[in-house]
């Protein structure tokens, strides 16, 4: 499996030979004896992962012990968790957080800069970190973290389902027309059943999706104004909007946290999910035995220009402490390196970070033969950019309020084009002005 993520980070690039641009880190004091504290967000998705990665760390020395704070339920909690505690002192040691939210931590100087560290460790391919991998955690000159797990959004479906209203489920739908016709009939079977749902609750990410998938983006780049307020903007929030309207689309989104599609899915009332890879894993252990089970990729909206978003999280070292930043660093090293990574993939469905793990077959290759469903997102590998990443201090409530105006979609409150103007007039508010 090759992965290219198409970045350009010429402070990634040189992070090997870049002694000039390194930060002067303190002497390095040998870590042991440390109790690392370390948090993390999607419990539902991570906690197996997660817990897999600290067993085989914490059985391979015992110098270092980790331990986990309570994970909180989605990222964007996490993000608020540690802007909260960075302004109390009270920082775990590690934060798992959301991609796009790295560059906020690196912009209020939270997240440690790993180049110094990086850079002792020698030639960062020798660990397994391309540098389109070390760009997804790079941000204005710093290497806040380190790629953990990525994803981006599959198409989840109930074979048994198809099959009722006479469709082929060996050749799913490659278009969106075709998908919003198909839970049309799927959801004309009555019973409580319905077609499809589309996550688009939670952040920006699934709209991202449908953005990038009409070759567009969310800001100009200088970052000076919105730029999903043009066609490709449109044309997403049109395309949700056919979901609700021909598709059928129930709202099951009561919060952020809502898990209504995937009990609706699990129960077999739901025809299609249209969500991150990331819960592959989780999905067919709730579907079990009750119908079979299949993913496959998005939808294609434009063939050429069309992208999808790099989801997942990434590493950050939050400790102040030199001790506990080496023993930080460690554990960091470990979780994202190839083995790390192989754990990760298989407790959760995300697409591997550690290019070892993906050009070697002995850590994932016999696992992608004997378990399909995690295929899908790997197809799809070529297509991902990465997920944006908000400047300024105000990221956060950027995100919100396009999530806020979704939801008109859904609820069927407002059109559009009026959702587009409101969310381009609240968005400028919130980013940087020249």
């Amino acid at each position: 499996m090759t992965l290219d993520l198409s970045i350009s980070r010429r402070g990634a690039l040189g992070l090997a030979g870049g002694a000039a641009a390194t930060l002067a880190m303190p002497g390095i004091v040998r870590a042991a004896g440390v109790d690392l504290v370390v948090h993390y967000s999607m419990p539902a998705i991570f906690k197996d992962a997660q817990e897999a990665i600290a067993a085989a760390f914490n059985a391979r020395q015992s110098a270092i012990r980790v331990s986990y704070v309570n994970p909180t339920p989605t990222y964007e909690d996490g993000a608020q968790l540690i802007l909260r505690q960075a302004a109390t002192g009270q920082l775990p040691d590690v934060s798992f957080q959301g991609l796009n939210r790295l560059r906020l931590f690196a912009e209020r100087g939270i997240a440690l800069d790993l180049r110094g560290l990086l850079k002792d460790e020698g030639d960062p391919a020798r660990l397994g970190y391309s540098a389109p991998l070390l760009g997804l955690g790079f941000h204005g000159g710093s290497q806040a973290g380190l790629a953990f797990a990525t994803s981006n959004p599959i198409s989840y479906y109930n074979a048994d389902l198809l099959k009722r209203v006479g469709a082929d489920p060996e050749a799913f739908p490659k278009t969106w027309d075709d998908a919003i016709a198909l839970s049309a009939k799927i959801a004309g079977l009555g019973d409580g059943i319905n077609g499809m749902f589309f996550r688009w609750p939670g952040d920006d990410w699934m709209f991202s999706a449908l953005l990038y998938g009409y070759g567009g983006r969310m800001l100009t780049t200088d970052e000076k104004a919105v730029a999903f307020n043009g066609p490709e903007g449109l044309a997403a929030l049109k395309l949700l909007d056919r979901m609700v309207k021909e598709g059928r689309m129930p709202n099951l989104a009561a919060s952020a946290s809502s898990t209504q599609d995937l009990q609706a899915f699990a129960a077999g009332k739901l025809g299609m999910m249209f969500r991150t890879t990331a819960q592959v894993r989780a999905i067919s252990q709730s579907v079990g035995s009750n119908f079979t089970l299949r993913t496959t990729v998005m939808p294609v909206i434009d063939p050429v220009k069309g992208r999808l978003p790099t989801g997942g999280a990434g590493a950050m070292i939050t400790a102040k402490d030199p001790n506990r930043q080496r023993a930080a660093w460690e554990f960091v090293k470990f979780a994202t390196s190839a083995e790390g990574t192989s754990l990760m993939v298989k407790n959760t469905g995300y697409v591997p970070t550690n290019q070892i793990a993906i050009d070697n077959p002995e850590y994932l290759g016999d696992f992608y033969k004997q378990n399909p469903l995690f295929v899908a997102a790997t197809k799809q590998v070529p297509l991902m950019i990465p997920w944006y990443a908000f400047p300024g201090q105000n990221s956060v409530r950027v995100t919100q309020v396009m999530v806020d105006q979704l939801a008109r979609i859904a609820e069927q409150k407002a059109t559009p084009e009026a959702v587009l103007a409101d969310m381009a007039t609240e968005v400028t508010k919130l980013i940087p002005t020249p």
